[in-house]
This record gives structure tokens, C-alpha cells and sequence, in this order.
């Protein structure tokens, strides 16, 4: 059975995180497991995607005793970062909106993984921690990009550098995460919202989605015209036009 699984179901796709008995750590094959998982995306019949995990915890992040029974564990680790930062890279920039739902623990990579989503919902009992330096490690899969730019660089290096755990709630004030719920109220949380974009205007949700993660690396004037040209080709969508003829005749 893959370490990552999908399925879609009512235009939902459901990634799961799927080796709960090792804290949903990354290896390789379950690196390469997401890899595959996010190319299934692809079909038309994906409309909105949900990102979750068995188990009491979201992810730990890189699973320590696979680089360790590697014969040479720098190249084993190279290997590893590129296949998952990849996967994570193309969730990212996926023009379909992203759900994920974290629970217990979010640790090292495992932040990477659920910054790939744009909207994370957290269960009030989770905790979040680099925790890379307790292993002399250094981050990977994107975390040294994605976290300064949710929580600022300050708050980014403290958390890097002290070895502080954030709860749920000071993530979320952090801008960590989105928002946080009961953790009863976790799956449905993540459900209800999946299943409104894939009946709303997911099309026009995964080009807002793609404005706003590209505008860092790009001017005000080149995302003001990219902004233009996207505005002048969504009114031709048969999505917007339904939408459109629905609120003018309210």
C-alpha cells in the first residue's frame, strides 16, 4: 500500500499521509509516494483538494532511521529533499485549491508539507517545532522559503533558532495557520470546506491562488498586468459566466 494516497470523490481529491505508525515521516519511497499522489491531481475532475493524515500526528517530518540505514546518507538525504520538495512545489503551484487539516504534531518537513496548502486548518491540540537543530540538521523542502513569509522573518528566526513549540493557537496568531477548531471538528472542518469550492468557482479560485503566491517573486506592474489579462480571460469561462448571469438576475 502507498505511503500517500488519493482518491476523489464528489471533485474532491483527498491526499492522506498514510504511515501513521512512523509519525508520517518522509522516507524516500514515501517521498516519491507524494510525488505520484500530486500528479494525480491533474484530471478534470478534481475541482478542489484536501491534504490530511492517519494517525494521531500530521507529519514528523524526515524519518531519521531511514538516512541512517542508508550507505551514504548525504546522497540518501539530497535525494529525499529534491523528490518531496518537488511534490510539495507542484501542490503548491496546482491550479485547484488546497485544504489541509493538521492534528498532534507538525514538525521539520512536515511544516513544508502543510505550507504546500493554501488555507491549513489546525486542531486546537496540535504543536508545531523546526526541530531540525535537535538533530543537527538544517531545513529542507522548502521550510527556509515558506515560513518567513507566513509568520515574518523575525518570528521565522526565533522559531528556527530557539527550539520553541508553538500551539495551535499562537500559530494561528502567528499566521502559521489559518484557522483553528476543535480537534472533534477537525475532519469535517476540512470537508466543508473542500466540498464548497468544488461547487463554487474552483477555477477561479486556483487563479487567485496562482496571483497570490507568484506576486512574491515578481513587481507590482507584472502582477498588475498578469492580474488583467487573468480577469479578462475568466469572464469567458462558462464557470464565470454562470455565476455572473446568477448575480445579475438576483
Amino acid at each position: 500500500m502507498a505511503a500517500v494516497t488519493l482518491e476523489t470523490v464528489d471533485g474532491v481529491g483527498r491526499i492522506v499521509l498514510a504511515r501513521p505508525d512512523n509519525a508520517n515521516s518522509f522516507d524516500l519511497p514515501t517521498a516519491r509516494d507524494m510525488a505520484v499522489a500530486v500528479e494525480g491531481l491533474a484530471g478534470e475532475d478534481v475541482r478542489a483538494i484536501t491534504l490530511t493524515a492517519q494517525g494521531k500526528r500530521f507529519c514528523a517530518g524526515g524519518d531519521v532511521p531511514s538516512f541512517l540505514a542508508s550507505d551514504d546518507p548525504s546522497a540518501y538525504l539530497l535525494e529525499l529533499a529534491t523528490v518531496l520538495e518537488g511534490a510539495l512545489r507542484a501542490l503548491a503551484d496546482t491550479p485547484k485549491p488546497v485544504v489541509a487539516g493538521v492534528r498532534g504534531a507538525v514538525a521539520g518537513a512536515g511544516l513544508g508539507v502543510m505550507l504546500s496548502a493554501d488555507v491549513i486548518i489546525a486542531a486546537e491540540s496540535t504543536k508545531f517545532v523546526m526541530a531540525y537543530p535537535g538533530i543537527g540538521m538544517t531545513p529542507d523542502c522548502g521550510v527556509s522559503y515558506l515560513v518567513p513569509r507566513a509568520i515574518g522573518q523575525q518570528r521565522a528566526l526565533e522559531f528556527a533558532l530557539t527550539g520553541r513549540v508553538l500551539t495551535a493557537p499562537e500559530a494561528r496568531d502567528w499566521g502559521l495557520v489559518t484557522t483553528v477548531v476543535a480537534d472533534e471538528e477537525l475532519d469535517a472542518a476540512v470537508e466543508d470546506m473542500a466540498r464548497g469550492w468544488a461547487a463554487s468557482a474552483p477555477a477561479a479560485l486556483g487563479q487567485a491562488k496562482r496571483l497570490i503566491r507568484g506576486a512574491w517573486d515578481v513587481t507590482g506592474p507584472q502582477t498588475g498586468a498578469d492580474e488583467s489579462a487573468t480577469i479578462a480571460g475568466a469572464i469567458t469561462t462558462a464557470e464565470a459566466q454562470r455565476l455572473v448571469a446568477a448575480f445579475t438576475s438576483r
